[in-house]
């Protein structure tokens, strides 16, 4: 299986999406590397950092399944870190 370290940027503008978004991110939670959330309070918006390192097909899924909620938006960086495990 070849895996690769990426970065997925989340930004989350409807509350009502943050369940669904953490059961995407809890069926990976094994290649999740970590996870960082930033309440941004006075804008009413909340920024997530998600550290993965995974099959590259799997990284792309999930960007889908995230950006494809109402309200939510993701951007992933790849890294050139590649490893057959």
């Amino acid at each position: 299986m070849n895996k690769r370290v990426a970065v997925m940027s989340i930004i989350v503008e409807n509350n009502d999406s943050v369940e669904k978004l953490n059961s995407i991110l809890h069926q990976a939670s094994e290649f999740i590397i970590g996870r960082m959330g930033i309440p941004y309070r006075e804008k009413n918006v909340s920024v997530i950092s998600v550290v993965i390192d995974a099959p590259q097909d799997l990284i792309s899924a999930m960007s889908g399944k995230i950006g494809n909620l109402n309200g939510v938006t993701v951007k992933t960086a790849y890294s050139n870190v590649m490893s057959d495990e």
